[in-house]
């Protein structure tokens, strides 16, 4: 039992759906909390509105509800539940905070006999209302930047001018740095200080003279009630303040900080941690660092809760943040509990690391139209990638290479910039792709001193990259026949993928990877184990890096591997990699199910993936966790290594289908739909052949790979047509154009972005309705596990549409030819696991836009407003164990269930918001309805208007 008698039910709220700013490391914390208080025998209760994450799923918690973040909901939730003893706001973000206060102002909290645990009001007032945090750090002799508060326009002016310029404005009570700009110059401070007071909720701004150029740190700290404070992780941003943490490149440990200015910080944060309340719990605190050697160093802010870097320091060091912070808050104090990594010392130990952890963020400016690509106080990024090597060089190229975007690390691809005065642009307004542009300037030849006095980036950074750029030149310098091994380890030391040495060496990706072979340069695994190897651990969790060979005891030259291979047959898992518009949390939601179901069919289950926000990469989900890159060279290596059954592909979105062909290539064995049907499906002449032989309508459609083609088939289909590139996600690309000088322009700026694409021309059925459904197919049999109607009209991309399961006036003649045509697709496919499939009806006929054999973004809401585990079914289709006919599906739903899309244009503010065939949502939530009588149905129905105007 927990140390507090009186704590036997906890309500947990959520963070909601995922917005920039607030994504998915809340759903791994929250996760983590409820696993935490269940091993204790703590009843749980979550309260979350968000369908695709793993936290919502029913095996969470004890009661889950599926309801708005509301004081509303809250109080219907401690009506059925007047057991409730605590409420634990500390793991829902922002969101959970701000409710969590709203429900104490209005003395919900007090009303049922419920007490806060984590944190305490007084916390959290004090660390959001800037001007009282302020005056305690002060008291306390923390020292702060000259700031001041403005809660009108006219204070706002006055202290500007007091202050001068540059200045930095910070709405209050908002997250992901929301209302928070840079001031230059008086001309922009209007409206600068006019948008930071609308946006905060009491419209409170705070003003700081900014600290251009200083250094920025965040420690992650936890206190128990006896006050033992221990700091898990220190994480130095490469890029100095002034550009928002969460858009930030940033690595664990911090790199450039002296050990004495390392311990006063370490006081600091501990002593603003017992000022600012008497909680157990968790904390993030920020610095600011003066770049001289002088080494001062300033407040920034407090976080009285699991923070955005509390999942990126709990992957990084193999400490379980939000675990022990649950428990912390039911009472235990950190002596009594055990490190979870080696299972034999205690938690009360801070993490030593003997490796280096990078995190790159991840951004979707291309669905942004118009948005200001820019860096600044402001987060913009959707996702990101953490990368764990032995060396700085070696995380970041491997972070690099995480990041999904058609490059293989820094440098040796031909694809950085040549162009002088758009690389000094691009690094004096942070670019998202800095991280590449610094390489460009070096190999352009630019000073690193102009660098550092541009991007105002520590120089022991840029001499790491520097110290990259020299060792790609004297490679360059050699052929495949002529490298020696030192230098080719060198290479694969620092992180250098088997593709840029093919390039600088002049030759192919397979040949480097047999001269490795000669070489015996193997990758080799490492655990993380928390305490640099001081302790035995005790939990399978690897990354991979390049060692010298040493000699085995029975005298072999091997380096040394710490991922030892048992003899169970076993099942890889392809993760999704980093969060992005159009592949998010729901892929995530899918891999978990797929380890639990694959690891209940008596698998031994390896999860692969880089995505540090994520249950998936928790250590304790799958057997093994590679924290690795989803990028081929990786992949196939760990495969060499564990030799398993097969892999799962069809779980992890687009990133892992994408390397189905390769896999195919290689031999390994695909476990579900093979390689050949998923590129069927994605083959739109030959799909559309397949539906032609199953008598299946279909718009019409042409292919095309240039401009001329696209104008000649524009002759042949009716406009408007819709025109899209093959294999890409969430939309990518798409669009509606309803005349011959739009397909143009369209079609030249899309073959400059994604060159040698085959582009579909599709005539598009206006104002047609749009349907979807999903399915589990063994090859022989077909189960439709729903089927949704969308409230907006064809043409608004799926996921950015309300989809109301199930539809809401299809009628039963359209509905069969649904159901007719989904088995004919999914058999005629050779479907084994899981398929989705598009449709638009127009004139009660029902037309195939496209099929996906593949789990796709909308099962997670299926499976929640159902209420049934459809992946864990589906898993074990695809592994061969059950055929669709031994399941008892009972699905249950009373009313209807509306996937509502949430959007993050405000972190853009000039951008385009039209909805369309590309997909511009970050997140969603679920709405339960009794009846179409509901009023928030007839307001959505009742846009859908607005969309099918020409």
């Amino acid at each position: 039992m927990p140390k507090h008698k009186d704590i036997n039910s906890v309500l947990i709220i959520g963070s909601g759906p995922i917005i920039i700013g607030q994504a998915c490391e809340f759903d791994y914390s929250g996760t983590q909390a409820l696993r935490s208080l269940r091993e204790d025998g703590i009843e749980t209760i979550l309260i979350n509105s968000n369908p695709a994450t793993i936290m919502t799923d029913p095996t969470m918690a004890d009661h889950v509800y599926l309801l708005p973040l509301t004081t509303k909901s809250i109080i219907k939730i401690l009506k059925e539940h007047p057991q409730i003893d605590a409420v634990l706001p500390t793991m829902g973000g922002q969101t959970a905070l701000n409710l969590a206060i709203q429900a104490d102002e209005k003395g919900i909290w007090k009303d049922f006999g419920v007490k806060l645990i984590g944190v305490d009001i007084d916390a959290i007032n004090i660390t959001e209302d800037r001007e009282k945090f302020r005056e305690l750090m002060l008291k306390i002799g923390v020292g702060m930047a000259p700031q001041a508060t403005a809660n009108s326009y006219l204070k706002g002016k006055e202290i500007a001018q007091d202050f001068g310029f540059p200045l930095v404005i910070r709405a209050s009570y908002t997250l992901g740095g929301e209302g928070a700009s840079f001031v230059h110059n008086k001309e922009d401070f209007d409206e600068l200080l006019t948008r930071g007071l609308e946006v905060s909720p009491i419209h409170e701004v705070m003003i700081d003279k900014a600290l251009i150029g200083w250094k920025e740190y965040e420690l992650e700290l936890l206190r128990d009630r006896n006050d033992n404070v221990v700091i898990i992780c220190t994480i130095e941003n490469m890029d100095p303040m002034g550009i928002h943490t969460g858009d930030s490149i940033t690595i664990a440990p911090a790199m450039t900080l002296s050990d004495t200015t390392f311990q006063r910080m370490r006081d600091m944060a501990i002593h603003m941690m017992r000022s600012i309340g008497d909680f157990a719990g968790g904390c993030n605190v920020q610095f600011a660092v003066s770049p001289d050697e002088k080494e001062e160093i300033i407040a920034i802010e407090i976080n009285p809760r699991v923070s955005r870097s509390s999942a990126l320091a709990s992957k990084a060091t193999g400490y379980p943040i939000a675990k022990i912070a649950a428990k912390l808050a039911i009472g235990y104090t950190l002596d009594e509990l055990s490190n979870q990594i080696t299972k034999s010392t205690s938690a009360l130990f801070e993490p030593t690391l003997d490796y280096v952890v990078v995190k790159i963020p991840r951004w979707n400016f291309d669905k942004f139209e118009g948005s200001d690509r820019t860096l600044g106080l402001q987060m913009k990024a959707v996702g990101e990638v953490m990368a764990i090597g032995r060396s700085f060089q070696e995380a970041l190229h491997k972070a690099t290479q995480s990041l999904e975007i058609k490059r293989n690390g820094l440098g040796a691809d031909g694809k950085g910039y040549k162009d002088y005065d758009q690389i000094i642009e691009k690094l004096t307004y942070a670019s998202w792709d800095r991280v590449f542009v610094i390489y460009d300037a070096i190999q352009m030849g630019i000073p690193l001193s102009r660098i550092h006095e541009i991007t105002k980036i520590d120089m022991w950074f840029l001499k790491q990259y520097e110290e990259l750029h020299n060792l790609e030149r004297e490679i360059s310098t050699y052929k495949i026949d002529t490298i020696d091994r030192d230098l080719l380890l060198e290479a694969k030391q620092k992180g250098y993928g088997d593709r840029q040495i093919a390039h600088m060496l002049g030759c192919l990706e397979s040949q480097v990877y047999k001269k490795r072979d000669e070489f015996n340069i193997k990758r080799v695994y490492k655990l993380v184990d928390t305490c640099a190897a001081e302790f035995k651990a005790q939990t399978p969790y690897y990354y991979s890096t390049f060692e010298n060979e040493v000699e085995t005891p029975d005298g072999v030259l091997e380096p040394a591997n710490e991922s030892v291979v048992s003899n169970k047959k076993k099942i890889i898992v392809l993760g999704s990699g980093p969060n992005r518009i159009g592949q998010g949390i729901e892929f995530d939601y899918c891999c978990v199910h797929g380890v639990l179901a694959a690891s209940e069919c008596g698998y031994e289950t390896i999860m692969i993936n880089c995505n540090p926000e994520t249950v998936s990469t928790d250590f304790d989900i799958a057997d093994k966790l590679y924290f690795e890159p989803v990028f081929w060279e990786h992949i196939y290596d760990i495969i060499q290594h564990e030799k398993p059954e097969g892999v799962i592909v069809q779980l992890g979105g687009q990133t892992a289908l994408k390397l189905a062909e390769k896999l195919d290539r290689y031999g390994i064995k695909i476990i579900g739909t093979t390689f050949e049907s998923l590129d069927l499906a994605e083959d739109r002449g030959s799909f559309s052949k397949l539906l032609k032989d199953n008598n299946i309508p279909y718009p019409e459609f042409d292919v095309a790979t240039n401009a001329d083609e696209a104008l000649a088939v524009a002759d042949k289909l009716d406009f408007p047509i819709l025109v899209r590139p093959s294999y890409v996600l969430g939309g990518q690309g798409m669009k509606i154009v309803i005349n011959k000088k739009e397909l143009e322009e369209h079609v030249v700026d899309l073959l400059r972005g994604l060159p040698n694409n085959k582009l579909l021309l599709d005539h598009y059925l206006d104002g047609a309705i749009e349907a979807e459904a999903d399915a589990i197919c063994d090859g022989e049999n077909v189960y439709i596990i729903g089927i949704m109607e969308h409230i907006e009209p064809c043409g608004i991309h799926s996921g950015d549409s309300n989809a109301t399961l199930p539809p809401f006036n299809l009628g039963e003649f359209v509905l069969q030819q649904i159901k007719d045509h989904t088995k004919k697709i999914a058999l005629a496919l050779k479907t084994v696991g899981l398929i989705n499939i598009q449709f638009a009806i127009k004139d009660d006929k029902v037309y195939i836009i496209e099929a996906n054999p593949r789990a796709s973004r909308t099962v997670p809401f299926i499976a929640k407003a159902y209420g049934e585990p459809y992946v864990n079914y589906a898993t074990k289709v695809m592994l061969g164990e059950k055929k669709v006919t031994d399941f008892d599906f009972k699905p249950h739903l009373d009313g209807f269930a509306i996937k509502q899309p949430v959007f993050s244009f405000n972190k853009f503010p000039n951008v385009n918001k039209k909805l369309g065939p590309e997909m511009k949502s970050t997140g969603e939530s679920i709405l339960f309805i009794d009846s179409l009588k509901d009023d928030e149905f007839y307001n959505l129905y009742s846009r859908r208007k607005m969309y099918l105007s020409k």
